[in-house]
């Protein structure tokens, strides 16, 4: 309209940086970051936290990073993650926060695909770190600067060689003043991080975020959690996943408390919830599980009596774990997302009516996708029409996402991000129907990927493992019902003529060549795969025949 303007006055680029500096200017003292544990160090106010992103914004612009450049994290749940959150974009930056789980092979393919110029690394994943680093140097890549977070907890001591590298706190001491001055985006659809959807050594996928989809997504995942000034999370989640679903950054636009876990035990878990006085947590079913088979010794009573909001995504909790986590005083929210909607992007809202209905009608309910969150919209489509499918609850579609909170794209990738967005929609691959309501259910995933404790698992790396047995003609692999994890991979294999091999020697083949994770656990021989007229595999029979057999009972890898 006539007399109007965009200037500086009243159009700054969204970033999430900006949520540490009103932290810090509101709650200067309120408790920012802590490790749990009983013999961790005290916790680090907001005031303290911004002047510690400062020094080492500047620690990395000495190091020469330059805007943009990316600096990678290969680290547990430890407070120098939630700082490293900050610090990197506030040098304008990118960061890659890496799988802890993953092996040397996979590390070392990520952090020359991501050109990373420093790497943090945590003392306690340093082996791997060095052996990735080694691999790189062979393959003819220039490795990145080292810096070593020293933060090892309960892990052994830091191996006597570590002088070769930078360490974290003494480059924050040596850095420059607190007053530099931060590296803020000139426009927010600049990067300010980047995320892998695999470790996939043939074709890695790096999911890249920008400032303005990390600060909406960040206020959305605050909302999905009902999460209130200071709040108080625990770290359950892992922060490399979709960057704690956002959630490093929600919480301190939230002036709430930080609890670092490197280690998520149900023993873990219960103690944090009392000694800090959690207020919200997350995680994959994995968790639910072990908070709801938690000992008696191992549990400790809620504090205040008040209940603790969970967030869980990657696979519906089952129903009786639903119960049980109510009777415990844990109000479950699920949500569902892809790292290429920056974590969870829709939401099974609750709605007061269905108080009322039977325990098993609630937790099928809860059990759905749900709806989209204020950044973004879902639809369940027709891939090759483009039109919504009715909400009958029968018809299937591919779930698809558009709004402010889909990835920037693909790094160095443009055709796989042309494939994703076309039609001007993100397609994720899975398939669902759409409810009376408009709630979304997923089916089934189009893409075979199985979700496993929260971690996706390519079929295709773990066939390829497979492959390289001497024994093995062909594999298939699906996801079986796991009691923990909910589910893990389940090969089908077919031996060569004369081949003589058994399951424990397959499975101990593949955790060689893999990361445990991702290994089967359960191998089943056959004469043949069932095959279309093309040749292509019927994983929907394997899927079955995988039901078919039965979870597999409760126990840890």
């Amino acid at each position: 309209m006539e007399g109007t303007v965009l200037c500086a006055a009243n159009h700054a680029p969204l970033t999430p940086i900006s949520f540490l500096e009103r932290a810090a200017l509101v709650y200067p003292d309120r408790p920012a970051v802590v490790a749990s544990g009983p013999a961790a160090a005290p916790p680090r106010t907001w005031r303290e936290t911004r002047a510690r992103c400062l020094r080492l914004a500047a620690a990395l612009a000495g190091l020469g990073v330059a805007r943009h450049d990316v600096v990678a994290v290969f680290a547990q749940n430890i407070p120098a993650f939630c700082e490293l959150h900050f610090g990197i974009p506030m040098a304008g930056a990118v960061i890659c926060a890496l799988n802890s789980r993953l092996d040397a092979g996979m590390a070392s393919v990520l952090l020359q695909h991501s050109e990373a110029k420093v790497v943090f690394v945590d003392a306690a994943l340093l082996d791997t770190a060095r052996e990735a680093l080694r691999l790189m140097s062979e393959a003819g890549a220039r490795p990145p600067t080292v810096v070593l977070i020293e933060e090892v907890l309960d892990e052994p001591a830091v191996p006597a060689d570590h002088h070769q590298y930078h360490e974290y706190e003494a480059l924050l001491s040596s850095s420059a003043s607190p007053d530099l001055a931060i590296r803020w985006p000139a426009d927010e659809n600049e990067p300010i991080a980047l995320n892998y959807t695999s470790g996939t050594t043939s074709r890695p996928k790096g999911v890249v975020y920008s400032h303005r989809g990390a600060y909406l997504n960040s206020l959305a995942s605050v909302l999905l959690n009902d999460m209130t000034a200071l709040p108080v999370y625990l770290w359950t989640v892992p922060m490399f996943h979709c960057n704690g679903w956002c959630l490093v950054w929600g919480v301190a636009a939230q002036g709430g408390t930080n609890v670092c876990l490197r280690k998520v035990t149900s023993a873990a878990i219960f103690d944090s919830v009392a000694r800090h006085g959690v207020t919200h947590m997350g995680g994959a079913p994995t968790v639910l599980s072990m908070i709801v088979n938690a000992t008696a010794e191992e549990r400790r009573p809620l504090p205040g009596g008040r209940p603790v909001t969970v967030m869980t995504g990657g696979a519906p909790p089952p129903p009786p774990v639903l119960f049980r986590m109510e009777e415990l005083g844990f109000l479950v929210i699920h949500s569902y997302g892809l790292t290429e909607t920056y974590g969870p992007a829709t939401v099974c809202t609750w709605k007061p009516e269905w108080d009322a209905l039977p325990a098993a009608e609630r937790a099928a309910i809860k059990s759905r996708q749900g709806l989209h969150h204020l950044g973004l919209e879902v639809d369940v489509k027709d891939p090759a029409t483009m039109r919504g499918v009715p909400a009958d609850g029968r018809t299937m579609g591919e779930v698809m996402f558009r709004g402010n909170t889909v990835m920037s794209g693909y790094l160095k990738d443009a055709a796989a991000t042309a494939e994703a967005m076309a039609g001007g929609w993100l397609r994720s691959g899975d398939l669902a129907v759409r409810h009376g309501d408009g709630y979304v259910k997923i089916l089934d995933r189009s893409k075979d990927i199985i979700i496993s404790g929260g971690e996706n698992i390519s079929t295709i790396e773990v066939e390829a493992a497979l492959f390289a047995h001497p024994a093995v003609a062909e594999a298939a692999v699906v996801g079986r019902p796991d009691e923990y994890w909910g589910e893990t991979p389940c090969a089908f294999v077919t031996l060569k003529d004369g081949g003589s091999v058994g399951a424990e020697e397959v499975m101990a083949f593949c955790r060689a060549r893999l990361p445990r994770y991702m290994a089967p656990r359960t191998v089943v021989f056959v004469d043949e795969l069932p095959k279309t007229a093309t040749g292509k595999v019927q994983k929907f029979t394997l899927r079955e025949k995988a039901k078919a057999m039965g979870s597999i009972s409760r126990s840890k890898l």
